[in-house]
């Protein structure tokens, strides 16, 4: 895996979970096909749609995808059904070792944070399980904001939490929701490709400087 890093100097470190600490987009895939067969979807569940909303809050990725697929659900009953089913497989997310390196050497001299669009307690479990908790002193979710990404709202947070101007801060995604929340909080980021990553995520990340983004979140 490569992370293409901005240049500059940075003064905090915001990460996203699903998708960019922890491989668990394909477990959320199958809870969220589950759930919505459950509901009345007669069809497998797209994957491209269901990754476009990577970061977006549960209840609202509930509300989207019926409304791609016509259905009329109770996105409270979808939520909870989605998530009691993730929680039976996410013991079985591995780490994206490239991205926990990386989080592991800042972490020793600037604070991180973890800003996800899932709830808290299944925020919480998933770092409890991955040993990432005590890394991540700062950890805003879904329950924590009005406005989930692609708003900047989270981000914001956790730079105010963390201490450090949201210009200062470099911000690690997987999904566009998310990547547009970055540039809506003025913040730099770098896409973490992990749809396409190699098999063996214990290779060595490859990080290459390049020059700040223009800020219309296409790079």
């Amino acid at each position: 895996m490569k992370l293409e890093i901005p240049a500059g100097e940075f003064a905090g470190y915001i990460f996203d979970l699903d998708g960019t600490l922890v491989d668990t987009m394909p477990l959320h895939y199958r809870a969220w096909d589950a759930a919505m067969r459950s509901a009345g979807l007669s069809c497998t569940l797209d994957e491209d749609l269901f990754y476009s909303l990577g970061g977006v809050p549960t209840r609202r990725v509930a509300e989207l995808i019926a409304g791609h697929y016509r259905l009329t659900i109770d996105p409270h009953a979808v939520f909870h059904h989605k998530e009691a089913l993730f929680t039976e497989l996410q013991a079985d997310a591995r780490l994206i070792e490239p991205v926990v390196d990386f989080a592991r050497r800042v972490a020793r001299t600037h604070p991180v944070a973890i800003a996800s669009g899932g709830p808290r307690d299944i925020v919480r479990r998933s770092l409890e399980l991955s040993g990432l908790a005590p890394m991540f002193k700062v950890v805003v979710t879904a329950d924590d904001v009005v406005h989930g990404k692609p708003s900047p709202d989270m981000f914001l947070l956790a730079a105010r939490q963390m201490g450090v101007p949201p210009g200062r801060c470099l911000v690690f995604e997987d999904a566009e929701p998310g990547m547009r929340a970055a540039d809506a909080a003025g913040m730099q980021w770098v896409r973490v490709p992990s749809r396409t990553r190699p098999a063996d995520t214990g290779h060595p990340v490859e990080i290459k400087l390049k020059a700040k983004p223009a800020r219309n979140g296409a790079g």
